[in-house]
């Protein structure tokens, strides 16, 4: 392949051609994260994607994909007669993008669509998937996503080679841009990684496979190396880790050590990884046919008449025998189109010995062994079995051989513990049931779910809620600890995987309780005050009404605002519940303490990340346009909302009053401002973007829930 060329974008003198702001400031604030999927940008105008989903024919979509499966297309054959190693594949590589420290990545948003991950190294071929699935997409057409789509596609892929999965939920609408909010690395070379690890590898100018750097066979950077956060890919453009090894380094031992970073990054422990990747390989071959420079370029590269299509390759008929992606040539099964337990069988009944693909990879032949694995295009043709060096890392890690021989000799734990972890995969960032549609949802609720009881007892009404603001005012909690308090409550929600929030209150719960940012003190102090309303209101209230701990924090925050504003009324809707600490995975949740809060002023920058970028990062996981995180931040500041009671950067003597203070005193340049009009609109817009913060994690009120009015 050839080097890379100057971006010939820089000279054209249309169509957005030529130098940028970014060319020229590349350190400058990047507010456009915040201005992505605009309505402007999709083709369907008020659209209500839940709605259209409940009249979806589900049985029949699923009975079309499964005919899709052995469907065999002359333009792109299927491997053994039977596209679903393919679609296992696509699946896998849709939803794996996901790394719990920020939520980014997965197949929320059918984001494998567009650049970058649709012209990925890892995602060579997938563009022939997508492209196979066109026709059934026409058929039912807005009333299944394309993220949906993807995913539903992998799991019918595994039932029809008779599998049971555990179940499957749509509710993901489709996106229509690049996300361009994902930090995937700061290399520039495809599968480089001297940007993420201190003594990493620059990379490969094409898709090419990646050359093992034999100065660093005895290297022990491998094998003590810390991957840079909040990134859960070992290379520039690969969905986990090198197969061949890390920095194509054919050694299982440190390859173990990649693989439990880069799945523990995406929630995954050690069990759930031994069970996906052995899952996954039971199925299916890799592509290696040929040297890897015979595959043109990616999607995003490729000439107009490819139609979208990228990696044309010419090594014989560019398809069938001849397909060419990772360039390793592995099936691992006798039986690739069958659930079975084979993989682990092979795992430890033969020893393997290091060969190379006919593209030069790095992989594993079954030493001693027959041929007996077949071909997937010629009956005739028998292989031996081989794995990848990944492979072969669930039998020489320890903590992993452990795992893998349990499986070997309990085949039924194995089958569970795929089926669990693979609807994991496909659902992490689904967020809570009540987004989830479908009839295949299973009843078994899971610990990572985040959930939330539903409502059990009639709600307050709006004399309740009249009543109990008082009563908090009257707890002589300072109004600035309420809004605070409500404000830490609600902001840990993450619009990337619809994690956090209000609802279930878990502020009380441990490991938000202690979170420095939450001031552990003063928050105690609300939460008793809260409390005892509670207490109140729940032993006292007629008809058996009853007042939520999540609610109330809310509520005391609204009290707080009115207080600030006189005049003003600030929307609340009930209905929230309480969860337990059994019911929060404390390591899971941890992932949600922010580093730096600009809108609490917590926290500082690093060397890397200015602190204005954390606030802007901040924004976006709270689904916030510009207006509104500036509105936010200068509301927050002069009602005294610093996460300790500073008054730094207040910027008003009128601390705890909702005023425009902040802006009329920053944009000061020695001019009395009197902006009496502006204020009330500062007022009005702080309002409106405190109640959205509030109910961003109310999916049941959109999804067919309770209809409850804010009051």
């Amino acid at each position: 392949m050839g080097a890379p060329t100057e971006c010939p974008l820089r000279h054209a003198n249309v169509a957005g051609g030529g130098t940028r702001n970014n060319d020229w400031w590349p350190n400058r604030l990047q507010l456009n994260i915040l201005r992505q999927h605009q309505p402007a940008s999709s083709p369907l105008k008020d659209f209500d994607y839940a709605a259209a989903f409940k009249t979806l024919d589900y049985q029949a979509l699923k009975k079309d994909l499964q005919a899709l499966m052995t469907d065999s297309q002359e333009w792109w054959p299927a491997d053994f007669g039977h596209y679903g190693g393919l679609f296992i594949r696509m699946a896998w590589h849709s939803a794996g993008t996901y790394r719990v420290s920020d939520g980014r990545g997965g197949g929320g948003q059918g984001q494998q669509r567009f650049a970058p991950l649709n012209s990925w190294p890892d995602n060579v071929s997938l563009d022939k998937a997508r492209r196979l699935l066109w026709p059934i997409k026409q058929k039912y057409g807005d009333k299944i996503s394309w993220a949906d789509l993807l995913l539903l596609t992998g799991n019918v892929a595994l039932e029809s080679m008779g599998f049971q999965t555990f179940g499957f939920a749509g509710g993901r609408p489709d996106t229509w841009e690049a996300d361009e909010s994902a930090y995937w690395g700061g290399e520039t070379t495809w599968l480089g990684n001297d940007v993420r690890y201190s003594q990493g590898h620059e990379g490969v100018p094409g898709h090419s496979v990646e050359p093992a750097d034999e100065s660093k066979m005895d290297h022990k950077d491998i094998h003590t190396r810390d991957l840079e956060s909040p990134l859960a890919a070992a290379h520039m453009g690969l969905i986990y880790v090198n197969p061949e090894g890390p920095d194509g380094i054919p050694d299982p031992v440190a390859a173990a050590r990649d693989i439990r970073t880069t799945f523990g990054r995406m929630a995954m422990d050690d069990e759930e990884t031994v069970a996906l990747i052995a899952g996954g390989h039971t199925f299916g071959k890799t592509h290696g046919a040929g040297p890897s420079d015979n595959v043109g370029k990616e999607p995003e590269a490729a000439s107009l008449e490819q139609m979208g299509l990228g990696w044309d390759n010419k090594y014989g008929s560019g398809k069938g025998p001849h397909t060419i992606t990772s360039g390793l040539e592995v099936i691992w099964t006798k039986t690739p189109t069958r659930w079975s337990n084979q993989f682990f069988e092979y795992l430890f009944k033969f020893e393997w010995e290091l060969t190379k693909s006919p593209a030069g990879a790095n992989q594993w032949v079954a030493k001693d062994a027959d041929a007996f694995v077949p071909d997937p295009f010629d009956a005739t043709v028998k292989h031996k079995p081989r794995m990848l060096t990944t492979d072969l890392a669930l039998r020489f890690d320890p903590a992993y051989e452990k795992i893998s021989r349990r499986f070997l000799e309990h085949p039924d734990q194995f089958a569970d513990a795929f089926a669990r972890a693979w609807f994991k995969l496909l659902h992490r960032d689904m967020g809570p049931r009540s987004r989830w549609l479908g009839p295949e949802i299973p009843s078994e609720i899971l610990l990572w779910e985040d959930y939330v009881p539903p409502v059990d007892h009639p709600l307050v009404d709006a004399n309740d809620i009249a009543a109990l603001k008082k009563d908090i005012l009257a707890t002589g909690v300072a109004p600035h600890k309420l809004i605070s308090t409500a404000w830490a409550s609600a902001s840990t929600f993450r619009g990337s995987d619809k994690r956090g929030g209000a609802n279930g209150a878990r502020i009380r719960l441990a490991p938000q309780k202690d979170w420095k940012v939450n001031n552990p003190a003063q928050l105690a102090e609300v939460l008793k005050a809260l409390e005892g309303v509670q207490a109140k209101f729940n032993t006292s209230a007629a008809g058996g009404k009853k007042v939520s701990l999540a609610d109330l924090i809310v509520l005391g925050g609204v009290a707080a605002l009115e207080a600030a504003a006189p005049g003003v009324s600030v929307p609340f809707t009930p209905g929230r519940t309480d969860a337990s600490q059994e019911q929060t995975d404390v390591h899971s949740f941890g992932h949600l303490e922010p580093y730096a809060d600009g809108f609490r002023n917590y926290g500082r920058g690093t060397r890397r990340v200015s602190t204005e970028q954390f606030l802007v990062d901040r924004a976006h996981l709270l689904t916030l346009t510009v207006p509104e995180m500036a509105v936010l931040v200068a509301g927050l500041r002069v009602l005294g909302a610093n996460w300790d009671g500073s008054d730094l950067g207040v910027f008003t003597d009128k601390k705890g009053k909702l005023t425009n203070d902040f802006f009329v005193n920053l944009l000061d340049m020695g001019t009395a401002w009197k902006a009496v009009d502006e204020s009330k609109e500062f007022v009005r817009d702080f309002v409106k973007a405190w109640d959205k913060v509030m109910m961003l994690d109310r999916f049941e009120l959109s999804q067919g829930g309770s209809a409850v009015p804010k009051l």
